[in-house]
């Protein structure tokens, strides 16, 4: 992993993770990612669908939202987190939580390619539903006209971690007080079908596919 800038350096080195891989599957896995960027000279930060294609990320948005019209050619920060854990501690002090969590810096450009654009749709739909997009119809050129996609390429990634339990200090321990970590799950549930799916059509096959993966 390239050895982070100044903007990019983690301040307790205990949670950095040195291994690409590991920020690679924190990505794979996450659901949502808060996107960083200048607007108007202020900071702005919006959750949005996204998926991974290497080392390049794809962000999808209405083609007329901030975020995709006017960052073209722009420095953005990604983040993606995973809470795994709430650790409870016998002081507030030490109160935490368990995570892993990406931060990417790049430059992102607005996707305008056929074949790129096309390709990062499906992208981004099969990271939330895998198998998702053949399972739809096609969109129409009304649809592609109002979604926007940004290219991400990764430039710099780090990566902390936080697991185990409370770090108590010693003479606390003695202490009659629950310390421990309380677990935090992700799961999909059942899908719930609208007023418009015949009552006997089951699940596709992309809603056991995001179960399996996003299940922590």
């Amino acid at each position: 992993m390239t050895r982070p800038p100044a903007y990019a350096r983690i301040r307790n080195p205990n949670r950095k993770v040195e291994d690409e891989a590991v920020a690679h599957a924190i990505l794979d896995q996450g659901l949502v990612a808060h996107v960083g960027f200048i607007a108007e000279d202020r900071p702005m930060v919006i959750p949005m669908a996204y998926a991974r294609d290497g080392d390049r990320l794809y962000i999808h948005g209405a083609s007329k939202t901030r975020a995709v019209a006017r960052t073209g050619g722009l420095p953005m920060c990604l983040t993606v987190t995973l809470l795994d854990g709430i650790v409870a501690a016998r002081s507030a002090f030490h109160h935490s939580v368990n995570y892993r969590s990406v931060v990417v810096h790049g430059m992102a450009r607005k996707v305008t390619g056929r074949e790129e654009f096309d390709r990062a749709l499906r992208l981004i739909t099969e990271h939330l539903l895998p198998g998702r997009y053949d399972e739809i119809r096609a969109n129409t050129a009304q649809e592609e006209k109002a979604t926007g996609v940004l290219a991400l390429d990764i430039e710099v990634m780090t990566v902390k971690v936080r697991s185990g339990p409370p770090v108590d200090d010693e003479a606390d321990h003695a202490l009659d007080l629950w310390s421990g970590v309380l677990p935090v799950t992700t799961a999909i549930g059942r899908g719930v079908p609208d007023g418009f799916t015949r009552a006997d059509r089951p699940e596709p096959a992309s809603f056991a596919r995001a179960r399996t993966k996003f299940l922590t």
